[in-house]
Order: structure tokens, then sequence, then C-alpha cells
């Protein structure tokens, strides 16, 4: 552990979380304009003992944290997760044109320092702090351990209001990007929700419902501490075979999914899609508890199926979670990273924002220009997504 006295904090640099008691760090958590579960001490450090975000895969942690005295002890003032990596892979703000306009003048893009829960596009507090005082100290102590380490750039993606003021201020560039949220109006049932879409939307949405029932396909849903051993084994092999259907090789480990079992359960609801008793596939949600352990929002993460049938993605994916978001008055629902063809499923684009800061002055001003006109086309996208919106016009 290294550690830093400033004027008003002590700095300690950890390589991993064992130095914060979990009840602190998610303390800190639940106090920020947007916490996700995403970014709690049990999930954290799963993908680094699991070895699914390690240096072995190009995951280097180092874990920033600054701390206030006080007569009764050292408190935690403002912490993040950096990782220091040697690619772009699991980040989903791409970054590869940058990488290649570096190699092409001879200069080093790699190492990066990143801040963000690894493989996870959910946007959400990033800069854990208990004072906008403490976030501003917590992003200068991030930039001076990227000058003085020689490490030429720093990225905070998905990032919440708190964080993307504190980063305007300390001057870095900001990226906008759009994903599909569905947002919970006080539905009485899906039906209820049906009747706000417009009628080519709602013909399109029960007709792919009836494909799925009409092929024998029946769901349940359980929440992560029901599920059985069965249950893991099911999503554990449905999420393999997505990813090598796809070319590539999971990211999570079997060791990942075994600490989400043990330590964060509450935080995980699965629907499991069966036919004639045998279960063909799986959709896995992430859930945001309240301060009461009521699930908040509901995360779309990662979904597979054994068997080929027409719409099944659909069905599990997207109407099975929001119907159950509106049985359990969830407040939204967040389908994940890219893919328009959510709008057609009532998942409204919103927009996303990262920051970044790079130490090299001739590349940054560029980048700058080309986020600038990056910028005027998300809007005009944006605006264009609105123009087909599926829900019925008002009268």
């Amino acid at each position: 552990m290294l550690e830093n006295v400033s004027l008003n904090y002590v700095t300690r640099v950890q390589d991993d979380l064992g130095g914060i008691e979990p009840r602190v760090w998610d303390g800190l958590l639940a106090k920020q304009d947007a916490p996700s579960p995403f970014m709690q001490h049990a999930y954290l450090s799963a993908m680094q003992t699991s070895q699914s975000a390690a240096p072995e895969t190009g995951w280097t942690l180092q874990v920033i944290s600054l701390w206030r005295g006080t007569p009764q002890g050292d408190v935690l003032a403002a912490a993040c997760p950096l990782y220091i990596k040697a690619h772009s892979r699991g980040e989903y703000v791409f970054d590869h044109a940058w990488a290649d306009a570096y190699e092409r003048h001879g200069l080093a893009y790699y190492p990066k320092a990143l801040v963000a829960p690894p493989f996870t596009p959910v946007p959400g507090s990033r800069l854990l702090a208990e004072s906008d005082a403490a976030r501003q100290a917590l992003l200068a102590t991030l930039l001076e351990l990227c000058q003085t380490n020689d490490i030429p750039s720093l990225h905070i993606l998905f990032a919440s209001p708190q964080d993307l003021q504190a980063c305007e201020q300390a001057g870095l560039l900001q990226r906008g990007q759009v994903q599909f949220h569905w947002q919970n109006q006080g539905w009485r049932d899906f039906d209820d929700f049906l009747s706000s879409l417009n009628q080519e939307k709602r013909k399109k949405i029960r007709q792919e419902r009836r494909k799925v029932h009409e092929a024998g396909v029946t769901f349940r849903a359980v929440r992560g501490p029901d599920m059985t051993e069965g249950d893991w084994a099911l999503l554990l092999r449905c999420y393999q075979q997505t990813y090598w259907e796809h070319g590539n090789a999971p990211y999570l480990t079997p060791a990942f999914f075994e600490a989400m079992r043990t330590d964060m359960a509450a935080n995980w609801l699965l629907f499991v899609a069966e036919h004639e008793a045998q279960a063909i596939g799986i959709s896995l949600i992430g859930l945001h508890l309240n301060a009461e352990g009521q699930p908040e929002v509901a995360y779309g993460r990662y979904w597979g199926a054994l068997a080929r049938v027409d719409c099944l993605h659909f069905e599990a994916c997207y109407y099975q979670p929001i119907e159950w978001c509106i049985a359990n008055g969830v407040q939204r629902f967040e389908g994940g990273a890219q893919g328009e063809h959510k709008m057609a499923r009532a998942l409204l684009p919103t927009p996303t924002h990262s920051a970044h800061w790079l130490a090299h002055p001739a590349f940054s001003e560029a980048v700058a220009r080309f986020l600038e006109r990056e910028k005027a086309g998300v809007e005009n996208y944006l605006e264009a997504l609105h123009q087909h919106s599926p829900l019925k016009k008002p009268l």
C-alpha cells in the first residue's frame, strides 16, 4: 500500500479492496447521486479475485482512497477503482481510433487508466465522495497519479451527473453516447403498458409474444436467494454459449458467478425459459435495491439460449423483465449498450456520458475537435430516434 499525506486527506493506493471494509465502501456508495450494484465492494472484488478482470486479462486494479482524520479515527472521504489497462476491450466506449492514431504517430496509447466497473456498461457513480470538494480532490489525485507514472490517458466511463460536473471543472473532455431505457409510468399491468404504445408497436409485441407462447415456451422468474445450484449452472452455461456463438471467449469466469451466488444473490433476478419441462434459455437481470431492500432499478445483463425459438430473445430480455418491473413497482429498466431494436419494445433513447483526459496536448486538442463533431452527430441521432418513438402521439 502506498500512502501520501496532503493538506486535507491521506491518500492510499492499494492493489485490492481488502483494505477497505465492505460496509464502509458500500456506505459511501449509497450516498452518491447514482449508486448501482456494479460499484459495490463485492462486485468489484469478485471481478478481481475470480480472475475475470485481473493483470492476466489486462486489468490491473489500483484502489484509490482519500481518508479524513477525525478524533474517532480515519473516515473514508472518497474512493474509486482505477484500472491500468493494456487494451480497450470490455469497456463499451470505443476509443480504438484514438489508439490507432497514437500508433501511427509512434506514440504509446497503452497502458491507459480507466474508472468503471469492468465489462459493465451501466451508467452510475464512479467517483465516490462525501462532498464535491472530496470528489474534486479524488479526481486531482487520479490525474496526478497518471502524470507521475507516465500513463497517457484517463477515462471515466458512464459517469453520473456529479462525476461529470467534477470532470468538467477539472477540464476533462466529455463524450456522449446513447442507450435505451424503459421508464415505469405507473401502469397497472402489461396490457395497460401496451395501451400507451402506437398501434403498430402494440401489434408487433403481441405477435412476438404469441410466437413464443405457441411454441410451448413458459417462463419462471426467480430471485437470486431462491436460485438453485441448477439455476446457477444453467446461467453459466447459457452465458458462455452466447459468447462462444459470437466467436469470443467469455469475460466472466465460473468463480465470478460463484461469488455473486454467495455475496450478492439479492441483486440478481433470473428468468428461465422452459419447454416441455426442460430449461432452454435464461435472461439475467441486475437489481439496484433501496434502503429497505426493495428493487428500484433493473438492468439487463446477460442472456443465452440452448434452443432456437422465434422471438425468444425479445420475450426473455424485454417483455418478461418489463412485466416483472410493472408487477413489482420497479421504476426503470436499462436495456444495456447499443441496440436501436430496443425502441420497438418501448425502451427509449437515453444519453450517457464519459469523461476523458489525454496527456499529449496536440492529441487532446484533436480529440476535442472530434468530440465536438461527434456531439452534433449524437444530438441529431437522438432527435431522429425521438421522431420514431413507439409511444402514442399526444392528441
